[in-house]
């Protein structure tokens, strides 16, 4: 199964039709929104094309194929325009051989994890930072921002597909941190 994760849309219309284009493109079974979709939040700046209303009905198209959790940016009236649901604080996802913790970062973050297991993915947003890569016996997969990166990153997604997990940047998607997950018997 090849997954794809976007956080941080913040919503930027022109970062939501990228996103959603590379996703179509990705060949990806899934989209996993690692909250803070629609609105900017009172510590960032307005991103570009702010308009949540018309994010919401973009990401709408690909309900079926979305899984979410929320953010810190995100409320109860966010989950009116969604028609998938986002009002979860973290989820998990079982593969064949790991399991994906998902979050946004304001909860859990790599400072305070929730009980893992050795091998697990610890999937999260927030920081608007990429990261790709083993902490301890755990995997740490942070896809950065779509709309407000930091820490001089362009804006990204990450993909997990053949055991690899992958930051790559949004415009040119080239990968920017990465790693191989090792096989669990």
């Amino acid at each position: 199964m090849k997954l794809m994760f976007a956080s941080d849309l913040h919503g930027s219309l022109s970062a939501t039709r990228l996103v959603l284009e590379r996703f179509e493109h990705s060949n990806a079974d899934w989209l996993i929104l690692l909250g803070d979709l629609l609105y900017h939040g009172p510590r960032n700046p307005l991103p570009d094309e702010y308009n949540p209303a018309e994010v919401a009905l973009y990401l709408n198209r690909f309900a079926d194929r979305i899984m979410a959790v929320r953010g810190n940016c995100d409320s109860e009236v966010d989950q009116m325009l969604l028609h998938f649901p986002i009002e979860a604080t973290w989820q998990q996802v079982l593969l064949e051989q790991h399991r994906l913790f998902l979050t946004h970062g304001h909860h859990y973050h790599p400072d305070k994890l929730p009980a893992l297991r050795s091998g697990d993915v610890f999937a999260y947003g927030h920081t608007h930072i990429p990261q790709a890569e083993k902490h301890g016996d755990i995997y740490l997969l942070n896809p950065g921002s779509a709309s407000l990166p930091k820490g001089g990153y362009p804006a990204s997604f990450g993909i997990l597909n053949d055991g690899v997990l992958q930051v790559l940047s949004l415009q040119q998607q080239e990968p920017i941190v990465q790693v191989s997950l090792e096989k669990r018997f």
